[in-house]
């Protein structure tokens, strides 16, 4: 395995000030298409043996947090949906707790998370990775929707470039959330990575301070970026969306480097 080292040195050597682990899911655990990353099983179970409390953070919004399980348990892991944080629910509570009535631009799997929730007359746009489901219509019609608000609001589930899946790199939500923001003359509120209360309430599960923790993830901005952000420490895997030239990236370093979860782990329960 490649050295698992970062410009600002060993951070595994760190790892007695380490006390939990917040993991993504798309790119470090499994490929987007449902095939299991090699040691990504391993090193999960690894974690739980050790009594490290784990989080799993995903801006997965394209089926529920109890689908996102099922995908998961399915090709051999062993998660609960209480360790899964993806926006979907955040967003609903969201929504609840302002008052606000959405106008949907989701993947049609996820919207059985806001099946209870008023839709009419709507006072916001929530914008979800909709995929296929991104057409000119359904992408018009939530600009109207906007443009007929007194005070619109737009919520977006991630700001995300792109992913990969089954091999090839595939636009996320955020180029469709920034157009809506171009056309409207609005600012999306991120619920997701790589927005800093996404990343605290997941540690506040756990109890956990950021300092406390390690984020591990494939994108260099969602994951690695905003959890620096917020005081975790961030490490990218070379596994997912990654990319050779995000060891370049102009505005994020990274505290570290590792090939795989797998590799990640071994270092850190190593040098505990």
């Amino acid at each position: 395995m490649a050295a698992a080292l970062g410009p600002k040195g060993d951070w595994f050597l760190q790892s007695k000030s380490i006390k939990g682990f917040l993991l993504d899911i798309t790119g470090v655990l499994y490929e987007n298409g449902g095939v299991a990353i090699e040691g990504s099983i391993e090193a999960v179970n690894a974690l739980r043996e050790a009594g490290i409390p784990v989080r799993f953070c995903t801006n997965e919004t394209q089926c529920t947090k109890e689908h996102i399980v099922t995908k998961l348990n399915r090709v051999g892991f062993n998660l609960q949906p209480h360790e899964i944080f993806p926006p979907a629910p955040a967003v609903r509570s969201f929504i609840l707790e302002r008052g606000l009535r959405p106008h949907l631009l989701i993947h049609d799997g996820a919207k059985a998370e806001f099946a209870d929730v008023d839709q009419s007359n709507p006072t916001c746009v929530v914008v979800g990775d909709a995929e296929d489901f991104f057409s000119y219509a359904n992408m018009n019609a939530a600009f109207q929707s906007l443009m007929a608000m007194e005070n619109p609001v737009l919520i977006s589930m991630g700001m995300g470039k792109f992913y990969s899946s089954k091999g090839k790199l595939t636009l996320d939500l955020g180029p469709f959330t920034k157009a809506l923001e171009f056309a409207c003359g609005v600012e999306a509120e991120v619920i997701g990575k790589p927005s800093k209360q996404f990343f605290l309430s997941a540690l506040n599960d756990i109890g956990l301070k950021p300092e406390e923790a390690v984020m591990i993830g494939d994108d260099i901005v969602s994951d690695v970026g905003g959890a620096q952000a917020c005081g975790l420490m961030g490490v990218q895997v070379r596994t997912g969306k990654y990319r050779p030239k995000d060891e370049n990236h102009a505005t994020v370093t990274p505290d570290g480097y590792v090939d795989n979860l797998l590799q990640a782990v071994k270092l850190y329960l190593k040098h505990r």
